[in-house]
């Protein structure tokens, strides 16, 4: 799966881990396993109608590539730790509890693009909703901008993960 280049370069120490387990998996574990098959299937002879062999080989560039990207995004992003000055507002690392006027509630975490991938509990700090929810304090109104038009969400609740450790 391609994901996008993304603007924002931050990160929680979470997603950075788990983007380095991901490098880490693809070069130590799967990279070798699907080189051997690749040599072994080159090994047999005529590669034009080998499918081991071309399936394989298709597979190794794209394994490759990924390490490629994965390597310069590691090299770029900056981990986000936080902080205490960040208690009471919404900052990059937050979970968010937020209410409309029908009583829809939503709850998130504002994290960096590179970690919102299979999770439905995370949004980018690119996103409206979250520019609009940044700096703000419980009770506090933001107003987002969507294709319908504007929305209203009040906060509820703002937590950080790493505040009690």
């Amino acid at each position: 799966m391609k994901r996008p280049i993304s603007k924002t370069l931050l990160i929680t120490r979470a997603g950075y881990q788990q983007l380095k387990n991901e490098h880490d998996e693809l070069w130590f574990k799967k990279r070798p396993e699907v080189t051997k098959i690749v040599t072994w299937a080159a090994s047999l002879g005529d590669r034009s109608e080998n499918a081991d062999y071309q399936y394989n080989k298709r597979l190794l560039r794209q394994i490759d590539g990924r390490l490629r990207f994965l390597r310069k995004r590691l090299e770029n992003l900056t981990i986000v730790d936080y902080s205490p000055q960040q208690a009471g507002r919404v900052f990059f690392g937050a979970w968010v509890s937020i209410e409309d006027d029908d009583g829809n509630t939503l709850s998130f975490r504002i994290v960096g693009p590179d970690e919102i991938y299979g999770r439905n509990d995370y949004i980018s700090i690119d996103s409206p909703m979250a520019r609009a929810l940044l700096k703000k304090q419980i009770d506090d109104m933001a107003t987002v901008q969507t294709p319908t038009g504007s929305r209203d969400w009040y906060i509820l609740d703002i937590q950080y993960p790493d505040a009690n450790s």
